[in-house]
């Protein structure tokens, strides 16, 4: 009988990627559950001609409502979120309520159902400013400077929690920013967007100089995967990132000369381009690499994948 798993907001970049991964093995019933607030079925295509998979549409805002979807599950990943870092300062309830309250509400459902494992897809922006570059997991940090990374470790606290309290096994996956097929968010679709519209003049926000890790979406299903068969302790926080940075001056430079314009860029004189930006993020993968794991993809190869795909699915900048 094959291993039901659960990944909710399945519908999304990552989530979308992880379940054709699941699948291709042909051993696990994948059951996502997604509101659509954010994920796109198209991503789902392949998945929902798939005998093994089975889409809900629907939140997780009511435990009773949710409570018959996890019966006789196994293994949790919890990958939906509200993920706006420049808006999350102003929607503070908005993310309260679609990050930390769904994490509880997976809590409550996890422990009623009897579930096994549960995966969480964190982020890298819990680091905040801190002077540790690249970042090992068990440094210290310091205080949160954006709603959405304050939200992201409040869930980790209240999901390791869980794992202590009720023997459930936990792993808490802090991410760089991913890139690749089915990118529908961040700097390069923002840039894409702004020289479409205009090839004369590009605004950009901060001084440029901002330097980002980032990791290709492949890079990221085969940590996950990895972490699923290797994991030993009953909780466990790995990085997922590469080796790698690169300031936004160098990805602008790579769009416009995929673009083939040559626009007046105008930079902002400050270090952060809005609240809760963070200047400066590596983390540290040795504690992923040593359980197996290596990136593929260097963060130019990554940044050209995305640009490929955005430039065959124009109908994603509408």
């Amino acid at each position: 009988m094959k291993k039901k798993i659960i990944v909710t907001g399945g519908a999304g970049f990552i989530g979308s990627s992880l379940i054709d991964k699941l699948l291709s093995k042909n051993i696990y019933k994948i059951y996502c559950i997604d509101n659509l607030s954010t994920g796109r079925l198209e991503f789902l295509a392949d998945a929902l001609k798939n005998k093994n998979f089975k889409f809900i549409n629907d939140d997780l805002s009511s435990i009773n409502k949710s409570i018959n979807y996890f019966k006789n599950t196994e293994i949790i990943f919890h990958l939906a979120a509200l993920a706006d870092v420049k808006k999350s300062y102003q929607q503070r309830e908005k993310h309260y309520e679609n990050n930390i309250k769904i994490t509880q509400n997976i809590i409550e459902l996890a422990i009623k159902n009897k579930i096994k494992r549960i995966f969480f897809s964190s982020t890298a922006s819990v680091y905040g400013n801190t002077k540790n570059i690249p970042t090992k997991e068990n440094d210290n940090f310091p205080i949160q400077n954006s709603f959405y990374a304050a939200a992201k470790l409040s869930s980790e606290a209240l999901l390791t929690a869980l794992g202590e309290s009720h023997n459930i096994k936990i792993s808490i996956l802090r991410l760089v920013s991913v890139m690749g097929p089915r990118y529908t968010h961040g700097h390069l679709i923002d840039f894409y967007k702004k020289l479409s519209k205009n090839k004369k003049k590009l605004y950009v926000l901060g001084n440029g100089l901002q330097k980002k890790s980032y990791i290709h979406i492949d890079d990221i299903i085969s940590g996950f995967i990895i972490i699923l068969k290797k994991q030993k302790k009953q909780i466990e926080i790995f990085n997922i990132g590469t080796d790698e940075k690169k300031n936004v001056k160098n990805s602008v430079q790579m769009i416009t000369k995929y673009l083939n314009v040559k626009p007046q860029i105008m930079y902002e004189n400050k270090k952060t381009g809005w609240i809760g930006d963070i200047p400066n993020i590596q983390v540290d993968c040795k504690k992923l690499k040593n359980i197996g794991w290596k990136a593929k993809y260097t963060i130019n190869e990554s940044i050209i994948s995305t640009l490929n795909w955005i430039d065959k699915n124009k109908k994603i900048l509408k």
